[in-house]
């Protein structure tokens, strides 16, 4: 059964491809961004709020109620979607708002899905967030949860910070490195060296290399549970972070592709150390 609407023209010319989401303010949503800003901060009395954390110009607050409708005449695209991200922060602080704060979400996230955007409300509803395949999504909350009922730290909270710095309005891809890292490291204290309270993942990296022999690896296989491709794993996401030290030579900030590829990596590595399918041998 089809569950999302392709052209009648694109499937009649036998086109398999999904149609590709659109980055920015296309301008097919253009209309119903501004509508939705308007109708928002009015409803939520939030114009004043809004214009000062945005730090607008005199030209947009002049008439303080007439913010809203400033910001729908405005040029700049980034601008509007840096007021959308930044009401969705201010909403749940609204007084003035009831049941309609859920009517405002659910309007809004219409608007991105139909429109097919690019862009998605996130999880905590309180920021916008680029959108990524549901599975993959699905994957990250479930080494998040795994990692919240277990003795990992904070690496759940390290994880959902990470996925955010990537995939949120403006991404952030040396934060959400370093979060992936840190993440992988309070997951896997307990089972690499719960008793070395100064561990790090490099730490961690040389305690596993130099004593396998000591761990296992819920599949078996040929290899008897040896954990070589888990080190292999944990060697590359602490060696692609090439910005984490100064020294004579020049350090370069990780890029988006890198970024996301350490989130990702991080959510299998923690979901694996949370849910016992690495373990230390008896």
């Amino acid at each position: 059964m089809t569950t999302v609407w392709r052209r009648f023209s694109a499937r009649q010319a036998g086109a398999d491809e999904p149609e590709a989401l659109y980055e920015g303010v296309p301008d097919h949503l253009d209309p119903f961004f501004r509508d939705w800003i308007v109708s928002a901060l009015r409803r939520a009395e939030l114009e004043s709020t809004l214009a000062l954390q945005l730090r607008l110009p005199s030209a947009f607050t002049l008439d303080r109620r007439g913010v809203a409708q400033a910001l729908a005449s405005a040029a700049d695209a980034d601008l509007l979607l840096d007021a959308i991200d930044a009401t969705l922060f201010l909403l749940p602080k609204s007084q003035t708002l009831g049941f309609a704060y859920g009517r405002l979400l659910n309007e809004l996230e219409t608007i991105l899905t139909d429109g097919g955007s690019a862009l998605r409300i996130a999880d905590d509803r309180r920021s916008l967030e680029r959108r990524v395949d549901g599975t993959v999504r699905e994957a990250v909350l479930v080494a998040q949860r795994s990692a919240a009922s277990a003795p990992a730290g904070s690496a759940s909270e390290h994880l959902r910070e990470a996925w955010q710095a990537v995939y949120g309005r403006s991404p952030n891809p040396p934060a959400a490195y370093s979060l992936a890292i840190k993440a992988v490291e309070a997951a896997a204290h307990a089972v690499l060296e719960p008793n070395n309270a100064r561990s790090t993942l490099g730490t961690m990296i040389r305690n596993l290399r130099d004593a396998p022999q000591n761990f296992r690896v819920a599949i078996d296989g040929s290899s008897g549970g040896d954990p070589g491709a888990v080190l292999g794993m944990l060697q590359m996401l602490w060696q692609g972070q090439t910005s984490r030290h100064g020294g004579q030579a020049p350090t370069r900030p990780e890029t988006q592709e890198a970024a996301e590829m350490a989130v990702h990596l991080a959510a299998a590595l923690v979901q694996w150390f949370t849910a016992g399918a690495v373990t230390r041998r008896t």
